[in-house]
């Protein structure tokens, strides 16, 4: 009995911890099967495909309705890697915070220090599906020679570590992590709106490094995520790195609803099945 009693609290030890991560990934998950489209759309725009409307009807035209959804299952496994950590730790914590101090509410700076780390965390998780995800989704608007033709996901990983190296699956992280935290501190402390203005600049420049490819002699347009921001900045202003914003708005404030909708149904099931 005594036996049977421990592995009981150690299954619900581990359940208890692990709860938070499952949770976020499969919520977050959900959401991207939902938003997946407008994602799309973001991305075609930040490639100077054109607004929002005229990419709309490009793909359908070119494409046919299916393309909407070319790279779900990359979004899929960057939600099941980033929302899981991103979500997973912020819970974590906040609930360590909390028990700092005394059960009391957390202010705003914590709330946005949770925030900023939950993010940096979940985007070092989510960086190489993120990857493949940008990869998949620019594909369409490469030149059919230059096309990497990804079949899924993980297809897309295991080309990136044939042809560039382990590390490559990094490539495009400083901007994917900064984006990340900025936008995961302000959707945590003020609202989607001004996260999505914190970090859309960052969230251009990351789409940029991860689409790029080597020209005729093998150099890449940009050496760096600076030397991007600072071209992007010399040829196109400030403005440039705006690229899609009411695309983006939309994009970001339907997923962080949807996300803590099916979050909330999520914990509402398991509370009556007991678990």
């Amino acid at each position: 009995m005594g036996d049977g009693k421990g592995k009981s609290m150690l299954g619900g030890g581990v359940w208890s911890t692990m709860k938070p991560f499952v949770n976020g990934g499969v919520s977050g998950m959900l959401a991207t099967s939902v938003i997946q489209p407008i994602d799309m759309i973001k991305v075609r725009i930040q490639l100077g495909q054109g607004s929002a409307v005229a990419v709309t009807k490009k793909m359908l035209r070119d494409e046919g309705l299916r393309a909407f959804y070319k790279g779900l299952s990359a979004g899929l496994l960057r939600q099941a890697t980033y929302t899981t950590a991103r979500l997973g730790s912020f819970k974590v914590l906040t609930n360590k915070a909390i028990a700092a101090n005394d059960g009391k509410p957390l202010p705003l700076y914590q709330k946005a220090l949770c925030g900023l780390t939950a993010g940096a965390i979940g985007a070092c998780v989510g960086s190489p599906a993120d990857l493949a995800l940008i990869r998949m989704q620019a594909d369409a608007t490469l030149p059919p020679a230059q096309r990497r033709n990804y079949k899924n996901a993980f297809h897309g990983i295991y080309r990136i570590v044939v042809d560039e190296g382990v590390l490559a699956l990094w490539k495009g992280a400083g901007p994917t992590v900064v984006r990340a935290m900025a936008l995961n501190m302000g959707a945590s402390t003020v609202s989607g709106f001004f996260a999505s203005a914190c970090s859309l600049p960052f969230d251009y420049v990351k789409t940029q490094i991860q689409k790029m490819q080597p020209d005729a002699e093998g150099k890449y347009p940009y050496t760096g995520s600076l030397d991007c921001a600072l071209k992007t900045l010399k040829s196109g202003g400030p403005l440039k790195f705006y690229t899609g914003f009411p695309v983006y708005c939309v994009r970001i404030a339907p997923h962080v609803m949807l996300t803590w909708i099916f979050l909330n149904q999520i914990q509402k099931i398991e509370q009556s099945a007991g678990l």
